[in-house]
């Protein structure tokens, strides 16, 4: 740690990778340095001599003049000479490192936020609080959650034709802004988490989207559209077209074959949008009722009119000839 004497950077703006960001109070380290590498030359100048008598020491023993306990000693201080040479190198190169953390840099490019810290500030290595935020806006990822039960369903429904694979569009993701609009860029799906939470009995899934007008923001909350897989005889049927019964069974009102309003329960599997995905209950050309269901009574006779179309007004009576 040490005191902040200036900030290198201004806020909001984009950084680049080893740009010098924060500088740190550099003269206590810069002491720390110059004693390192000092006790390394001292180490180093004290081997010298105990390296020369170890050479003599190795002639005499040849002709007696020493004993060999003695060679034995000069080499073992030796030994503990170079182990001290190696100990000084690594405390230089500490000292060399801690140096260099007085110039704080950036470990990434991106976007860098406001400031945590004023000049002046004494920062340290485990503080709670980072200096500063940089976030990399080029690409973002987008954490989907899918709820394990789900996914189970999609697997079985997989596994036993229901639906099939989407292909090769399948890791294709589409994302809804807060606002509605679409996200132009799809995204690529990355990854599904191999655990399940166990507090929501969810999964996440992770998309990247490209970002190069930096629209997404961290933080953001969006919808992600991804498709699983297809099913070629789903039906769906618009939410406002079913209703409940004292039993909480889904049901729907239908167009009868005799032009009647007919009751019919149904099973929903899950939303898609605005409407429910019917797995059993209706088959293709069933007319289910979304206009005056409160009006739908069971066997009354109703006219079918196609969804969204205006209804046909009556002709005019024609006026009364004149006689």
């Amino acid at each position: 740690g040490g005191i902040i004497q200036k900030r290198l950077f201004t806020e909001g703006s984009d950084v680049k990778t080893g740009q010098v960001l924060y500088q740190i109070d550099a003269a206590p380290f810069q002491a720390a340095f110059a004693s390192a590498k000092a006790a390394l030359a001292k180490t180093e100048a004290s081997i010298v001599p105990i390296r020369l008598k170890v050479e003599r020491y190795r002639e005499l023993v040849k002709i007696n003049a020493v004993s060999k306990q003695d060679l034995d000693d000069v080499s073992a201080s030796l030994k503990l000479a170079e182990a001290d040479i190696e100990s000084a190198q690594a405390a230089l190169q500490t000292a060399r490192i801690n140096l260099g953390y007085t110039k704080v840099t950036a470990p990434v490019s991106g976007r860098i936020g406001r400031s945590t810290v004023t000049n002046g500030a004494l920062v340290t290595a485990n503080q709670p609080v980072a200096l500063a935020i940089i976030q990399q806006l080029s690409n973002m990822y987008v954490d989907v959650t899918q709820s394990n039960a789900e996914m189970l369903k999609l697997k079985q429904s997989l596994a036993s034709g229901q639906i099939k694979s989407g292909g090769a569009d399948q890791a294709k993701v589409k994302l809804l802004l807060e606002d509605g609009s679409s996200y132009p860029l799809p995204g690529t799906l990355k990854f599904s988490e191999v655990t399940v939470d166990q507090s929501t009995g969810s999964i996440i899934l992770r998309a990247i989207f490209p970002n190069p007008k930096q629209t997404l923001l961290p933080g953001m909350f969006v919808r992600a559209i991804l498709e699983e897989g297809v099913s070629e005889q789903a039906i769906l049927v618009p939410q406002r077209g079913v209703t409940r019964n004292p039993k909480g069974e889904a049901m729907v009102m239908l167009v009868g074959t005799e032009e009647k309003v007919e009751p019919r329960p149904i099973k929903v599997a899950r939303t898609i949008g605005d409407n429910w995905l019917v797995s059993d209950g209706l088959k293709a050309g069933d007319r289910v009722i979304l206009e005056g269901l409160q009006k739908a009574r069971p066997g009354t006779p109703v006219k079918a009119v196609p969804f969204g179309a205006k209804p046909v007004a009556a002709p005019a009576a024609a006026p009364a000839a004149k006689k």
